[in-house]
């Protein structure tokens, strides 16, 4: 589990493709200080296992799906990522509940700025809308954010955030131009919602 809370800004370092998987290397100093093999690191919102740790880089593999799935599949040699490692029991959630299962991938479609602030609007898929709320929380590559606005129009549906000079300077998020491919996960707590209410709706119950 993660809280949405990236700790560093990693590079891509080495990339191994293969038939059905690749092995990404990636430089996190922070991230790697205290991490083994076996060990959890959300990468740009994808939890990936550590499979090797040397010089302040990690190695984890990636199997098709999740590259087809996620934004991992376009990253290349010197891509940024936002890294993160799983939540200590004893640590504060400072974000939110984040699985590190990407539900979607969404697209940015327009960047706002303002004085001390800039506001980000996001294409995403049609089934995770009802997912969203104003004032709820979403994962965008890795980064728990609230949202600030949502709406449809016709190209399909949109949400905001607000991004203040500290989330833009050590995220990915500063750096996103108009059409980058961003991972999405909805907060987990709607999804039980919806089951449990489902399961009361069907008749027997």
């Amino acid at each position: 589990m993660f809280t949405g809370i990236v700790e560093e800004l990693g590079e891509v370092v080495e990339v191994q493709e293969f038939a059905d998987a690749a092995r990404f290397v990636i430089r996190g100093p922070l991230v790697t200080a205290d991490a083994g093999h076996g060990d959890s690191i959300a990468v740009n919102g994808v939890c990936l296992t550590v499979v090797d740790v040397a010089d302040g880089t990690f190695s984890a593999d990636v199997m098709a799906e999740t590259l087809a799935r996620s934004s991992l599949g376009g990253l290349g040699l010197g891509s940024p990522v936002n890294l993160e490692r799983a939540a200590a029991v004893n640590s504060r959630l400072g974000g939110h509940i984040v699985q590190g299962h990407v539900d979607g991938t969404g697209t940015v479609i327009a960047r706002t700025p303002s004085q001390h602030w800039e506001v980000v609007r996001f294409a995403l898929p049609a089934e995770l809308a009802k997912y969203l709320v104003e004032k709820g929380s979403i994962t965008v590559d890795g980064t728990s954010l609230t949202v600030s606005g949502l709406g449809r129009d016709a190209d399909g549906d949109w949400f905001e955030v607000s991004l203040i000079p500290t989330t833009l300077a050590a995220t990915t998020l500063g750096a996103a131009v108009v059409g980058t491919r961003v991972n999405l996960e909805v907060d987990v707590l709607a999804k039980y919602v919806e089951r449990l209410l489902a399961a009361r709706e069907q008749p027997g119950e």
